[in-house]
């Protein structure tokens, strides 16, 4: 039968992806970093090249165009590695993003571990003669408890918690801690308290032990001489544990907590009263809690969506309708970061396979980490590649191409210069729209817009060239403009600035300031801007005077008072967004860094696995790749697989199928003879003698019989039929229909 399940990217780069150790399928999502990805980098910048013998004066693992001519498969050599290395930026991006939005709360739970470990430690330690002792030592009821920090996750689900929790231990183990993780399974009635200590001692041993005694793990802890080191047990998600385990478990630490000064960390994706929910009173009485706050799933997206859409260096983008099923994804999958992260990677894997020359991502991330002086010679090379695809019978692939020229250098470095504008414009944006809770998603989605952006007139135009003194053939910046709705972000951001207090705008300003450097013709204006301010103010320095007058002949016309400051930011503001944030569906080749088919997207994350099955069985060629099959596909052969057979012949019913006229019809097919001596001696390479026995040819009536009963069955397995019923025996009804 064939395959019931189509591949993500219909491709031939498919074949590639699985053969690699970081095989990017969309059930994976932050896979391990393997030791080839160490290598990806240098392999990219020209230090090594795998499977490839070059000249040294070649760049880039390039083979010289003049003597051989980069085929298909190079090609798709460089669209792989530039995909691993993209996604490998894109993935340490984010691991680092979401580190680093915990790292104020993970100082916090470490300074805490150690002050519940002085406080422990403050009763004494065990002698030698009661720590030998194989049961817990005997000492006052205040002395038996077990300090317990409570982290609010605000996670519905866990697969969001799990990164977070190994982030976690990470940093208290640099810090001198003893961690060892505890799941859901490991806390079940299934696993009792028996499987907990099991699992601690396979952690800190570093062995497996059968005998679950906490005597093996003080013994452990007290011949280590671990005696200024705490011990951290992190339970991911207290509501999927068992509540009697978890309570039994609680109580035995609490027993042995003065030899064994165990901290318990325990994740609660809900409020601060689940554990009263789940633990008895008798295990509630043993804590000493402490609430550990991290930031909610919609501010790490946030934080994912800036790092990776907007300051990333790698230039992946996406449309504005990727852009809105992505957010749709995001919040029906109950805001979990893992779904959104998936979804990137998935729109990336498409991306790299549906655009020939998705491998510039690679080479413009690869030139800026390493400027290593054969950028000229690059892309020359690179320009030879790309000729075809740049040729003015490819106008149609490129639409926004007409007027640009197709001189590569020209090409990157107008995207360049574009994503950095736009990128600036829309964190500005962000900016001001966190005074009234804009979301980043959101202004994000109407920034991508291009119904927003309408070509200008003629006569507009002219008076545009006039005023900025350029050619319109010079620059395609000049094609849009920009007009607002009333109802949208980007305009309630914009009016967002006139009612910003002083204190506010001032810190506004600063703010845009930090992020308009990499543009030095918006930096300026900024920097106008808060020198105005501070002259206002009264907050101006001998240095920032010493800078206007610099800058300016005359200081009077900056001098002025908050409210005409407050429209004059939002005078620039609207600037910005007229001249500087035209969406990637305006800009010329936008393609080579765009991935804008949200069909595609849809279909691998949601999927429509019937649709799937019966283009699998009804295009069976394009699987088998038999060449007697392509050149005689519209018509059924015995070569096919019997599902095949089937199902085409299932067509000519309408819901409900005769059996009797089925089986004759696969029986006519199936013991065609002709076809069957064709197809063999069509895939035959040396040619053989062959005796006309119709007898071995033909097959039996019991064979065929066989052959039908089992494709019925896989048919009914798949879901496009039902099975007779005893009311009409000798009928099957059709499930599916159409495509």
């Amino acid at each position: 039968m064939a395959p019931s399940a189509a591949p993500v990217v219909e491709s031939p780069l498919q074949s590639t992806v699985e053969n690699i150790e970081t095989n990017f399928q969309p059930f994976y999502v932050l896979h391990k970093t393997s030791s080839r990805k160490n290598s990806i980098k240098s392999n990219l910048c020209g230090k090594s090249r795998k499977k490839t013998k070059l000249s040294p004066s070649v760049p880039n693992g390039i083979e010289n165009p003049d003597t051989e001519e980069c085929d298909g498969s190079q090609l798709e050599h460089l669209r792989m590695e530039a995909l691993e290395l993209v996604w490998w930026k894109m993935e340490t991006t984010i691991k680092d993003v979401l580190r680093d939005t915990n790292v104020k709360v993970f100082k916090d739970i470490c300074r805490w571990v150690y002050e519940s470990f002085t406080a422990i430690r403050s009763s004494g330690a065990p002698s030698s003669s009661s720590a030998a002792r194989p049961f817990p030592t005997f000492t006052r009821a205040e002395c038996k408890t077990l300090f317990t920090g409570l982290v609010l996750t605000k996670n519905m689900e866990v697969v969001d918690d799990l990164l977070t929790f190994e982030e976690l231990g990470f940093h208290l183990k640099s810090h001198g801690c003893h961690v060892a993780s505890l799941s859901s399974q490991e806390l079940s009635a299934k696993s009792s308290i028996g499987g907990c200590i099991r699992s601690l001692l396979r952690q800190f041993l570093k062995v497996t032990v059968d005998a679950a005694d906490m005597f093996i793990l003080a013994s452990w802890y007290r011949e280590q001489g671990y005696y200024e080191n705490p011990i951290v047990v992190i339970v991911e998600d207290i509501e999927r544990c068992c509540g009697s385990v978890l309570s039994d478990f609680i109580i035995m630490l609490s027993e042995w907590v003065v030899k064994v000064p165990i901290i318990l960390i325990m994740g609660v994706a809900t409020t601060i009263d689940a554990p009263a929910n789940v633990l008895r009173s008798n295990a509630l009485q043993q804590l000493c809690p402490c609430k550990f706050v991290l930031g909610s799933p919609a501010e790490r997206m946030e934080a994912v969506v800036e790092a990776v859409l907007l300051r990333h260096c790698c230039m992946f983008s996406i449309g504005h309708k990727v852009a809105i099923f992505l957010r749709k994804y995001f919040l029906n999958q109950d805001g979990t970061l893992t779904s959104f992260i998936r979804a990137m990677k998935i729109a990336c894997i498409q991306h790299f396979s549906m655009e020939p020359l998705s491998f510039v991502l690679a080479r413009l991330l690869v030139e800026e980490e390493n400027m290593d002086g054969n950028h000229a010679s690059f892309l020359e090379v690179l320009s030879k590649h790309a000729s075809d695809l740049l040729s003015d019978s490819s106008r149609l692939r490129y639409p926004l191409a007409e007027g640009t020229g197709n001189n590569l250098g020209n090409i990157l470095s107008a995207l360049k210069r574009w994503r950095k504008s736009w990128s600036v414009v829309v964190l500005c944006l962000y900016q001001v729209g966190k005074f009234g809770k804009v979301q980043l998603l959101d202004l994000l989605c109407e920034a991508l817009d291009p119904q927003l952006f309408k070509p200008i007139t003629s006569e507009n135009s002219s008076r545009l060239q006039q005023e900025k003194g350029t050619s319109l053939s010079s620059s395609y910046e000049l094609q849009y403009q920009f007009s607002s709705r009333k109802d949208g972000y980007i305009y309630q951001v914009i009016r967002k600035v006139r009612d910003l207090p002083a204190e506010l705008l001032h810190q506004l300003l600063m703010s845009w300031e930090k992020i308009t450097g990499c543009v030095p013709e918006i930096h300026e204006n900024v920097k106008d801007l808060l020198l105005a301010f501070k002259l206002g103010n009264g907050k101006s320095s001998e240095k920032d005077i010493a800078d206007l007058s610099k800058r300016h002949g005359s200081r009077n016309g900056l001098f002025v008072k908050n409210s005409k400051l407050m429209e004059k930011a939002e005078s620039f503001l609207n600037s910005l967004v007229s001249e500087h944030m035209r969406p990637v569906d305006c800009i010329p080749f936008h393609e080579l860094i765009c991935f804008k088919d949200v069909r595609k997207l849809q279909l691998a994350l949601i999927g429509d696995p019937r649709r799937r099955i019966q283009m699998d069985l009804l295009e069976f060629h394009k699987i088998i790749k038999c060449t007697y099959c392509s050149e005689n596909r519209n018509s059924l052969l015995p070569c096919a697989h019997d599902s095949t057979i089937m199902y085409s012949l299932a067509q000519e019913h309408g819901d409900l199928i005769n059996l009797h006229d089925w089986f004759q019809s696969f029986k006519t097919v199936a013991s065609h003879p002709q076809a069957k001596r064709n197809h063999r001696t069509k895939q035959c390479s040396t040619p053989k003698k062959r005796k006309d026995k119709t007898s071995v040819e033909s097959k039996s009536d019991a064979s065929i019989q066989a052959r039908f009963c089992t494709a019925v069955t896989e048919l009914q397995i798949t879901g496009l039929l039902r099975m007779p019923s005893k009311r009409r025996p000798d009928y099957v009804q059709r499930v599916a229909f159409g495509l």
